[in-house]
């Protein structure tokens, strides 16, 4: 006799929680085996690779699936695998190009920045998804600017002092690194402060891992704060249609949805690829807002574009491109107000 079986509704939001985390964790950490999976272990740029970097190599799998097999000049992987270049030292690059330390200890608090008068960065992830190798922040001492739940009051307290600050980034590591309980924690915080009418989340988590926008992150936007997240890509191969479904998931619940890149040698130093970018991007509903030029962190010079050759290529875009699909070209420099336009 066949009996009857109960079979219980799946929970949606646990199995969601579950996949980004679970790609979290497996993200690929040895060179040798990235170069496997793409189909490298035996070329040239395998002789290339350094198994031990300090800047250790993290890759999740949904972004190696973006990366074309047999290529040792995909534009992908060359923005994650640790090579040899890595330990020339080269004049005028440094571990803190932007003068972090400083602009910490001028509030006085872990994981707290305020370099912009009405806005603050608030450190809220101290890892990341990926490791991208140009990363201004590679030799940053996150062990000692690691701020926990604790130290909510004391960011708090900060506001209240600084009633002209109306905005609050959340930048680390990665801000999307930590799970929505805790992210919602944040946003029902920061309410608290009437002053603060926006906040604004840079992450680079929904380009390497799309599965992070679930249906609990996607409820933030229920805030009275206006939502804005900054994506961070750099080739349009980044944008699949995983990534497009996850922007238009969340331009349809109230996100407003910008780009920031960093023009990369090698990777996106040319008006074709720039160009298509930005065309995919709006096409996603996302804004091309800012072209970083590359911030001068040690270990990253072979990535770098002289000013006048990046002068000459935004020109070339701005002749291409509708304006409202070319990005600012900018330049953050230690100390000052705020960010420098190029051109």
């Amino acid at each position: 006799m066949i009996q009857n079986v109960q079979i219980l509704p799946r929970n949606e939001t646990h199995w969601q929680d579950n996949e980004w985390k679970k790609l979290l964790s497996g993200a690929i950490e040895s060179p040798k085996e990235l170069l496997s999976i793409l189909d490298l272990a035996d070329s040239e740029l395998a002789k290339q690779i350094d198994p031990n970097q300090k800047f250790s190599q993290r890759v999740p799998t949904p972004f190696i699936k973006k990366m074309e097999k047999g290529n040792p000049q995909d534009p992908l992987l060359l923005q994650v695998l640790p090579i040899q270049d890595e330990n020339i030292k080269t004049d005028g690059f440094v571990a803190d190009p932007l003068d972090e330390a400083s602009a910490l200890h001028k509030t006085g608090m872990s994981g707290l920045l305020h370099k912009y008068q009405s806005r603050v960065l608030f450190m809220l992830a101290t890892h990341c998804a990926v490791n991208c190798r140009y990363c201004f922040r590679r030799e940053f001492p996150y062990q000692e600017n690691r701020a926990s739940k604790s130290d909510w009051s004391k960011l708090g307290h900060y506001l209240s002092e600084h009633p002209e600050i109306n905005e609050v980034i959340i930048s680390g590591g990665d801000p999307l690194a930590v799970n929505d309980s805790y992210l919602t924690d944040f946003v029902r915080f920061i309410e608290r402060f009437p002053q603060v009418i926006r906040l604004r989340i840079h992450t680079r988590l929904p380009v390497v891992i799309p599965q992070r926008i679930t249906s609990s992150l996607l409820n933030l936007s229920q805030s009275r704060l206006q939502m804005v997240m900054v994506l961070h890509v750099n080739h349009p191969n980044e944008i699949d249609a995983k990534l497009i479904k996850a922007c238009q998931l969340l331009s349809d619940n109230g996100f407003h949805l910008l780009n920031q890149s960093v023009l990369l040698q090698g990777i996106n130093d040319n008006v074709d690829t720039l160009s298509k970018l930005s065309e995919k991007l709006f096409s996603a509903k996302v804004t091309p807002y800012y072209l970083h030029l590359l911030d001068q962190v040690q270990g990253a010079a072979h990535f770098n574009i002289e000013h006048d050759q990046a002068k000459s290529l935004y020109k070339n875009l701005q002749r291409r491109l509708a304006g409202f699909l070319v990005p600012k070209m900018v330049q953050e420099v230690a100390g000052e107000p705020n960010k420098t336009l190029i051109i």
